[in-house]
């Protein structure tokens, strides 16, 4: 199981990457689709950004744990945690190399969509590496912040709170 879970997350971390980086032009593509906006930044605010790494991780872990939540037991809570990283790891990352340089740099925020994923992967993994040692738990408040953080989402998309989080660089 550990050389599938490798590949799994090698093909997942690339995919997750390439849906991530094409949602960010889906909103202009369609036109400025109402349904594209839900799943992809409708302008540039660093909250809109997270969805680039919110909703890849979500598709692609859904996939797992359909695929092989019964050799994994502890699949589902760590693919919760996972996306929880992944989706905050990006303001934690911006507002930090912001505050430092005064400014933002556009390869370095694509640098954080690609860390922000690795590290939803990362620890995934880690809590799957660890689910001999901890408590199984039933999964109930990850998925619950990560369906609290979806819904957030699409609620935010068109009438964002007037908050630095949701303001265009």
């Amino acid at each position: 199981m550990e050389k599938k879970l490798k590949s799994y997350t090698k093909w997942g971390i690339l995919l997750a990457a390439l849906m991530g980086v094409s949602l960010h032009f889906l909103y202009d593509l369609t036109g400025n689709s109402v349904w594209a906006g839900l799943f992809s930044p409708v302008n540039e605010s660093v909250w809109e950004h997270m969805k680039l790494a919110f909703f890849p991780l979500f598709v692609y872990f859904l996939y797992e744990i359909f695929r092989i939540r019964k050799k994994v037991p502890s699949l589902s809570r760590a693919s919760a945690w996972g996306i929880l990283t992944g989706t905050f790891v990006i303001p934690v990352v911006y507002y930090t190399y912001t505050g430092i340089l005064g400014r933002h740099i556009l390869a370095v925020d694509i640098a954080t969509l690609l860390l922000a994923i690795f590290l939803g992967f990362s620890r995934q993994r880690k809590i799957i590496g660890q689910s001999s040692f901890l408590p199984t738990g039933n999964g109930f408040l990850p998925w619950g912040l990560v369906i609290l953080t979806g819904l957030c989402f699409f609620a935010f998309t068109f009438q964002p709170p007037s908050l630095p989080l949701f303001f265009g660089p």
